[in-house]
């Protein structure tokens, strides 16, 4: 067999892509503050961009706040900005080292937008995993065309690559009502 067949690893590169979209979704703004709300923001720190994570930390010390610790005083005036600059919509305000950034209510058109890109989420995501059991079952045939497995193996192989498959999108379903449900919470 020139590529080996293995349902473990097929299972592991389905939940990557399961664990892609969760962190995807995370970044998604629903109203309710998440420390991983501000994990795309770059900041302009000792010459170079460095992700927010690596400068400040960041905590939530209220269901519709975010505060950011920064370590280096006089990096704060650029994590503010950072924030600000972010495309994220929040405005942040700076308080020395601290810096606290409200969440403001969301409306009910931008919460049917950001399901909308929850769905496209979950679409990319699914079809991640529909590539993945194609990729399974490519090496299965070819595994059954060369001889190295007989055909009633493979068949019983597909039937387990097929219930993985299932199993993710099952999971992936699930993910995404709950994100909607979050989402849409008023």
């Amino acid at each position: 067999m020139a590529a080996s067949y293995s349902l473990a690893d097929l299972k592991s590169r389905m939940q990557k892509s399961i664990n892609s979209l969760r962190d995807e979704l995370a970044g998604l703004r629903t109203g309710r503050a998440s420390a991983s709300l501000l994990e795309p923001v770059t900041v302009e720190a000792y010459g170079s961009r460095m992700p927010l994570n690596q400068v400040a930390t960041v905590t939530v010390p209220e269901p519709r706040m975010l505060s950011v610790q920064v370590w280096d005083r006089q990096m704060a005036n650029a994590v503010e900005k950072a924030i600000r600059d972010s495309g994220l919509g929040l405005n942040p305000m700076g308080e020395g080292q601290v810096i606290r950034v409200p969440l403001p209510e969301l409306n009910e058109e931008r919460r049917r937008d950001l399901t909308k890109v929850a769905h496209n989420y979950a679409e990319q995501a699914r079809v991640a995993v529909r590539h993945i059991r194609r990729d399974g079952m490519d090496i299965l045939k070819k595994a059954e065309k060369d001889g190295d497995m007989s055909q009633d193996d493979a068949r019983v192989q597909a039937d387990l690559v097929q219930k993985a498959t299932d199993a993710a999108v099952a999971e992936i379903d699930g993910v995404l009502v709950t994100k909607e449900q979050e989402i849409m919470q008023v």
